[in-house]
């Protein structure tokens, strides 16, 4: 409510402001300099002491014209300053920089190397005898179903009366087979314990065994030691 009555700023009239004085001095005093060396008798010293008055009033004039007209001020973003890094930041930087490009390297040259060794295998597996191919076949059969020693399986490629295959095919059948031994030990002795009920002592000698399974004692001390887990 109090701000409601406040007085408003009464309006100037133009003749009030300082541009209404500026512009009655900058065309009034031209005039008057023309009428006393058009009109006037003065002579011809007072002549120009009024006339260097009139343009120091005209100078002062211009001077107050131009210092109230408001100057446009420039405004100049300034630019954002870039952050500089420290020392330790950019040693940290280059560090890591230098991680990513060796962790890169290593990536591309184990795939390189793996593209490389698959070529060879592909390459290889092509020049593979089929007598080689067959006796690898059945080497897996005889590792993954019937969980036969590695000296197992090779008996059997090369017996007569089992596969019949050279003794160079089986062994790069032996060579190339996936299996897992250990767990083939494990299995048999197993088998042995179930249904023939053997110590493990006892399981243990059939595993070695020529007569036998023909495992390794490390193999045969594996599944021993994991016969009841």
């Amino acid at each position: 409510m109090a701000d409601s009555h406040k007085k408003t700023p009464a309006k100037k009239e133009w003749y009030q402001t300082c541009w209404g004085i500026v512009i009655v001095i900058l065309f009034l005093l031209p005039f008057i300099v023309w009428w006393i060396w058009a009109k006037s008798n003065w002579t011809p010293k007072a002549k120009w002491i009024v006339t260097v008055i009139i343009a120091i009033f005209l100078l002062i004039g211009v001077v107050m014209n131009g210092s109230s007209t408001p100057s446009a001020t420039k405004t100049t973003s300034s630019p954002t300053p870039t952050k500089s890094l420290s020392l330790e930041e950019q040693a940290k930087k280059a560090e890591e920089e230098a991680a990513a490009k060796k962790k890169a390297d290593e990536e591309k040259a184990k795939a390189e190397a793996d593209a490389k060794a698959q070529k060879e295998a592909e390459d290889k597996a092509k020049n593979v005898p089929a007598e080689y191919k067959s006796a690898l076949s059945q080497a897996t059969s005889y590792a993954k179903i019937m969980h036969m020693s590695k000296q197992g399986v090779y008996d059997q490629l090369v017996s007569e009366y089992g596969g019949q295959f050279s003794a160079d095919a089986a062994q790069y059948a032996i060579d190339n087979v996936k299996a897992d031994w250990n767990a083939n030990a494990l299995s048999q002795a197993k088998t042995y314990q179930d249904t023939m009920h053997l110590s493990p002592a006892a399981i243990h000698d059939q595993l070695t065994s020529q007569y036998g399974a023909k495992f390794t004692q490390a193999e045969a001390d594996y599944a021993i030691a994991h016969l009841n887990d």
